[in-house]
């Protein structure tokens, strides 16, 4: 079951690991609808919830989703191991990278660091 909390002052969506899958471009509409009657400030998405192309950035299934977010002012955090993927992609890895130095996307290995992340933002860690 998808669980509004917050963290550090917040909002945050932590969709459950069960759930639509982000398979096609129109499946984030479902995600940004949620976010948008929650009045979220931040989706926290587990990596089981992503299709087996959404990491593959030649796709541009990531980019379109996350372009959405951005344009909607909603920070995203992909939750979960991505090991694999980045073991596959220097592309990818350089993606990941560069998103987590910023205030947008993240990509965080569990839960615990994404909490730890925004505590550090908010100054309350």
């Amino acid at each position: 079951m998808d669980e509004l909390i917050e963290i550090g002052g917040t909002r945050v969506l932590c969709y459950a690991k069960e759930g639509l899958v982000l398979a096609r471009e129109a499946d984030i509409n479902d995600l940004l609808g949620a976010a948008f009657s929650s009045e979220v400030d931040l989706l926290a998405i587990p990596v089981e919830r992503l299709g087996p192309d959404f990491l593959k950035l030649s796709t541009g299934l990531a980019g379109a989703a996350f372009q959405k977010m951005v344009n909607y002012h909603l920070k995203c955090a992909i939750v979960g191991d991505i090991a694999e993927a980045l073991a596959h992609s220097g592309p990818l890895r350089d993606f990941v990278r560069e998103t987590n130095k910023g205030n947008s996307i993240w990509f965080v290995p569990d839960f615990e660091t994404l909490r730890e992340k925004l505590l550090r933002r908010t100054g309350a860690a």
